[in-house]
């Protein structure tokens, strides 16, 4: 009888408990923020004042001089970097974006479209914090780029986009931080300006940060230029012009990638001249074509590039016998190793690849910068 009783009790108990519903939990609190734009710290790698947007590297009166392919390139951010001074526990980012399209082929959201936030340590090398990614073209975008460090004043320099022009960008400190402009260059550090192809501009790279051109930078602590124009680095004087406006402590040209022998031949020696006509003594270092990583493998590729370093020889020897001065030379066949690895397509470098670059390019501007 006990037995049947307890029976009936369980019959009686529902089968599907009722659990109390969970309170609202409130929305995650917003950050108080003061934003600064970063026009207002130290903007690197612009040599023009007079530009059509903020972060153009060509001067809007280039428009309707160099061809439209390189104006339009011209108006990416390329090697343009903000440097700051903060005390700062986290740093924010919210940066507009004109261009259509967050990567490509063979270049990373983050280095195409997005931000790369470096810091200078206690010992005084600089050391890579954090990166925004984009998730909007032709829009806004907003990136914590990193949250949780010591808030011990410190120096700071962020790199924006390669491939994508920049609108506006600023920066957001929880309230209490302090944020300055970072400290003037050394008296006298003039900036190293490259004018290029793809390479220069920085395809291939995971980061803006991780072009040569931003290592030597950091390496050599100056201010670089970069006029690294995709497909059309073509040693133009059309484009030339604008390069000689310029006062750098070094002139690398590098666009050979860019061209054939022929126009190697032609165009070297009036370059040259051209910039040297403005500038008596300034360096000038002239690099050689890198070798396609699959050259190896395919003939014909391998005996462009030798027919194009060749051009290149020729032209440097002809400029020496005219003793066009301060003039310095690199080769290309190490510059992004010959293991084949040191490339995303055979052409543009990997983060490795660049890695290399730097290095030989590094031995070559060591001696012209001291």
């Amino acid at each position: 009888m006990q037995r049947r009783n307890f029976l009936l009790s369980l019959s009686a108990t529902p089968l599907l408990a009722q659990t109390p519903a969970a309170p609202a939990q409130p929305a995650p609190k917003e950050p108080d923020l003061d934003w600064y734009d970063a026009r207002k710290f130290a903007v690197e790698g612009l040599g023009f004042k007079d530009v059509k947007s903020p972060f153009d590297r060509l001067p809007a009166r280039a428009e309707g001089v160099v061809r439209p392919e390189v104006w339009n390139l011209s108006r990416d951010s390329a090697g343009v970097a903000i440097r700051f001074v903060a005390s700062t526990t986290a740093i924010h980012a919210r940066w507009t974006l004109t261009g259509k399209s967050l990567a490509g082929a063979n270049i990373t959201a983050v280095a195409s479209s997005g931000l790369d936030l470096y810091a200078r340590t206690d010992a005084g090398k600089w050391r890579w914090m954090g990166f925004g990614t984009p998730t909007k073209a032709g829009g806004e975008n907003t990136a914590v780029l990193v949250t949780g460090i010591p808030s011990a004043q410190r120096e700071f320099m962020l790199y924006l986009p390669l491939r994508n022009a920049v609108a506006s960008i600023e920066l957001g400190f929880p309230k209490g931080s302090t944020a300055a402009p970072g400290p003037a260059r050394a008296a006298g550090s003039k900036p190293i300006l490259f004018y290029g192809t793809s390479i220069t501009h920085g395809i291939g790279a995971s980061r803006a940060g991780m072009t040569h051109v931003a290592m030597l930078g950091r390496t050599f602590d100056r201010e670089v230029i970069n006029l690294g124009f995709s497909g059309n680095g073509k040693m133009e004087p059309e484009v030339l012009k604008f390069v000689a406006e310029l006062d750098p402590a070094v002139f690398v040209l590098d666009c050979l990638p860019n061209l054939a022998a022929k126009e190697t031949r032609e165009r070297t020696v009036p370059g040259v001249k051209q910039l040297r006509a403005a500038h008596p003594d300034t360096p000038i270092l002239l690099v050689e074509d890198r070798v396609n990583a699959n050259s190896f493998w395919v003939e014909s590729r391998r005996k462009s590039h030798e027919a194009n370093h060749a051009a290149l020889r020729e032209s440097y020897a002809e400029l020496q016998a005219a003793k066009v001065p301060s003039l310095s030379y690199l080769k290309g066949d190490d510059l992004i190793g010959d293991d084949g690895d040191g490339t995303v397509d055979g052409s543009h470098p990997t983060d490795l690849g660049f890695m290399r670059q730097a290095a030989q390019f590094e031995a070559a501007l060591r001696p012209i910068l001291k």
